[in-house]
């Protein structure tokens, strides 16, 4: 036996009115990620990072929060995908070697730290997610103090990228964790 169901136009438009209402529009997506940024020490970079990465919709601040660690890891992903680049196009053993380095340190920030911090933040883990994307700006610092003496550092802005992509990602954590 089929059951059918009628519905009334005003039930419909009823129906309609609350999908309108409560999903997310635009305009309040717009209004969080501008009122978080404001939050962080980068608001230009928190704004363009979040924009380019708003594909999901960014209702809280644990969405941004996420849409954030995935531009860190995004970038960090192609700061090892660069520094592996320059390895096999390097003829200075000095050079080769602070490259080697860096690549060391970037590979377990990109293939677990950062994928770990999404994960946690998906179980509401603010502190590990906090944790796991500090310790990755504390990589690329690290990565950039290998480079000594007159051998300057092919990295400089790439590394300064991500130390400032986890400052307003922690930004946002911290922000997430006390609810707001």
């Amino acid at each position: 036996m089929k059951t059918q169901f009628a519905f009334s136009p005003r039930t419909i438009f009823l129906l309609h009115l609350t999908l309108l209402l409560t999903s997310p529009s635009p305009s309040r997506c717009t209004d969080l990620i501008d009122q978080t940024c404001k939050m962080t020490p980068f608001y230009d970079l928190c704004e363009s990072s979040l924009r380019s990465g708003a594909q999901i919709a960014a209702t809280d601040m644990k969405a941004l929060a996420t849409i954030m660690a995935n531009v860190v890891l995004g970038n960090t992903t192609d700061t090892l995908n660069y520094i592996e680049g320059l390895i096999k196009q390097s003829r200075d053993p000095d050079m080769e070697h602070a490259l080697a380095n860096c690549a060391e340190l970037y590979i377990p920030v990109v293939k677990y730290n950062i994928p770990q911090a999404i994960e946690a933040l998906g179980k509401g883990e603010y502190g590990f997610a906090n944790y796991a994307i500090s310790d990755a700006a504390k990589e690329a610092d690290a990565c950039e103090k290998g480079f000594s003496g007159s051998m300057e550092s092919p990295l400089t802005e790439r590394n300064k990228l991500v130390r400032n992509l986890c400052d307003v990602a922690v930004a946002i954590l911290k922000l997430a964790s006390k609810g707001g």
